[in-house]
Formats: structure tokens, C-alpha cells, sequence
């Protein structure tokens, strides 16, 4: 099962807090002394920012994968930081080495975009910032996109209560030219929970070519033995401009064109314990002015997608975190086990 790491950053003492978690995360990971002490680093900076300009937020921690051309997938240790603060006025001088407006380590963002393999900053004046950074074994700028891959994706999953287990999982895989992403909410909370959302997962990466419809009847088997999940994928042909879905139980799915945001539904049943008799599969155009994002019932199903979800330049992962953190607040924290996934168009100089 996916160990997830949330650290509430309320004082000092919990910055350290964040800074094991990171190590925790490393490990977990398989990178090396270096690399560890880098994410420790970056944690520990990012809670420091933290306390010092927003009265404190959230550090979440998780090993997500990293697909690159020809390769298989690479585990990472993504952090993302969250918080309802004032948000940053200067934001390109914030990521500057040594910039700093008040003391800390001296490492600063900047030092952190260095250091990581991905790094990536969203602040609104007024609304707070989000700050996202990945790390793997070992530097992987400079790889050469795959062909007839322009997409990414990118997610947050938040345990209920600091829980060690999330009951939500999120998983994409890629198989020649088709990218397909899977959000799985186990029944109930806990590792029971956890187990069965892993399950869907699993079983997703073992047949990565397979429509979205024909997933969903493995899955049916593969989590007959579990609580079962509300499960939704979504699959891409981008080099034929199509957008393949399939839902069943309470996973929330949009799809954005341009300015224009569309709902996909999905059937009720719980995947492993009442699928539907029928198993509809959604077919959709997708273009560069698409993103779909894919959320558990821990979100509000009123969301409403901000400037950030209208950006394809953002990294996924922090699309989602913002849609989390507008949904809530440090009063109202989220509701249950909360997970969001997005599949975005990879922007002309990103480099996976």
C-alpha cells in the first residue's frame, strides 16, 4: 500500500516533523544518501516558509512515478506545501538563490527548483501559494520528450486526520500512445481502504493498453477480495485527439475546453461488490486547450476551478493541490480521505 505523509505546520517542532517524513519518503523511494539529504532539505525549507510567511500550512509528502520515453516508471518523492497566506507578490525574485525576506536557512526556493527534478510555484495575492517539488534517484533534466506523449499528469492524495494510509490511490501509466490515468476511493477509511484502492492500481499498471471499459471489468476481479473502490479512468489518444471514460461509484470527473467546463458521469456501484450491469464508455474530443481532473468525494462536488485549473503551463500536481486548497481552508480542513488527479497537455518546453 502508498504511504502518505501529511504534516500540519503549526510551530517549529513541526518543521523537523517534515524534514523525517521527507526521509521516510526517500527511503521508500530508494534514493541515495544525497539525494535523501536533499529532499530533507527541500522539506525542511518549504515548512520553514511555511511558519515564517503564512502563519504556518500544510506539508504533503508522497512517491509518485515518473514516466519517461523508453524507461519504466521512476519512483519520486514529491512534496507540495500548502497554505492560505497572504501569496507572493514577487514570485520570480522568491525563486532567485538567496533570496529571502526574512532569515532561514539560506537555501531558499530557488535553491530548491536547483535541487529537484521538478519544481513549480503557483501564488495568488490574497489566497495564499502552493510550492511543489520532486526528486528522484537521480537528475533527470534535459530528457527528450516522447513522441506523441504531449501530456502529463499530476495528483495529491490527503489522508483523513493525518491517517498513515489514504483510502484514495491515483496511478497513470503509458503504453506506445495511449496515457491513462486511474483515481480509485476504497470503501471506508484506513488500510482496508487503502488495500483495495492499491488493488485498482496494480492492476491498472498490468494491463496499461486496455479502454478504459475493459479495465474496469479486471478491476472487478482484481478487488473482489477487498471492500471494492469507486473507481474512475480516463484514457488518452493524443495523437487521434480522444478522450476515453469510464466511472463507477462517486469519483467526480470534469473535463475543461477552452473556457468550458463539462461533468462526465460515471455509473453508481462500488467496483469489486455492485458493478453496474453496464458498462458505458465515454468517448470525447481532447485538444491542447483540454485538462480533466478526476477527484474523490473527500473534495466538494461544488468545487470551482480557479485561474490555476484554466492553466496548462502549472504542473498538474499543483492544479490539484490548489483545487484542494480553494475547497478548504485551515477552519474547514478536508472532509475524508481526498485525492485529485489531473492529465494536462505538456507545455512546448516542458521537458518529462
Amino acid at each position: 500500500m502508498s504511504r502518505v505523509w501529511e504534516v500540519p505546520v503549526r510551530d517549529s517542532t513541526r518543521v523537523r516533523d517534515a524534514r523525517v517524513a521527507a526521509q521516510d519518503a526517500a527511503a521508500r523511494a530508494g534514493l541515495d544518501e544525497d539525494r535523501t539529504a536533499e529532499a530533507a532539505l527541500v522539506a525542511t525549507e518549504l515548512a520553514t516558509n511555511l511558519l515564517k510567511h503564512a502563519d504556518g500550512g500544510l506539508i504533503l509528502l508522497d512517491v509518485v512515478d515518473r514516466l519517461p520515453a523508453g524507461e519504466d516508471r521512476i519512483p519520486m518523492v514529491q512534496i507540495v506545501a500548502i497554505d492560505h497566506g497572504p501569496g507572493m507578490r514577487d514570485v520570480r525574485g522568491a525563486l532567485r538563490d538567496g533570496y529571502s525576506t526574512t532569515s532561514s536557512l539560506g537555501a531558499g526556493l530557488g535553491t530548491c527548483r536547483r535541487v529537484a527534478d521538478d519544481f513549480d510555484l503557483h501564488s495568488t495575492v490574497g489566497r495564499g501559494t502552493v510550492a511543489l517539488a520532486r526528486l528522484g534517484s537521480r537528475r533527470r533534466r534535459g530528457t527528450v520528450r516522447p513522441a506523441g506523449h504531449g501530456v502529463r499528469a499530476g495528483g495529491v492524495n490527503i489522508p483523513l486526520a493525518g491517517a498513515e494510509f489514504s483510502g484514495d490511490a491515483w496511478a497513470w501509466v503509458r503504453a506506445d500512445h495511449l496515457t491513462t490515468l486511474v483515481l480509485a476511493d476504497g470503501l471506508g477509511h484506513g488500510p482496508e481502504a487503502a488495500r483495495a484502492s492499491t488493488a485498482a492500481v496494480e492492476e491498472l499498471r498490468r494491463v496499461p493498453d486496455l479502454p478504459p471499459a475493459q479495465v474496469m471489468r479486471r478491476l472487478e476481479g482484481a478487488l473482489r477480495d477487498t471492500r471494492g473502490a469507486a473507481v474512475a479512468v480516463a484514457q488518452l489518444d493524443a495523437s487521434a485527439g480522444r478522450l476515453l471514460f469510464t466511472g463507477v461509484g462517486n469519483i467526480g470527473a470534469r473535463l475543461r475546453t477552452g473556457a468550458t467546463w463539462q461533468p462526465l458521469l460515471s455509473r453508481p456501484g462500488i467496483v469489486g461488490a455492485h458493478r453496474p450491469a453496464t458498462m458505458p464508455q465515454h468517448e470525447l474530443p481532447w485538444g491542447d486547450d483540454c485538462l480533466l481532473v478526476l477527484h474523490s468525494d473527500g473534495l466538494p462536488s461544488r468545487w470551482s476551478p480557479g485561474p490555476a485549473a484554466h492553466s496548462t503551463a502549472l504542473d498538474p500536481a499543483v492544479v490539484a493541490a490548489v483545487i484542494v486548497r480553494d475547497a478548504s481552508s485551515s477552519a474547514r480542513p478536508v472532509r475524508d480521505d481526498t485525492s485529485v488527479a489531473v492529465l494536462s497537455p505538456s507545455p512546448p518546453d516542458h521537458l518529462p
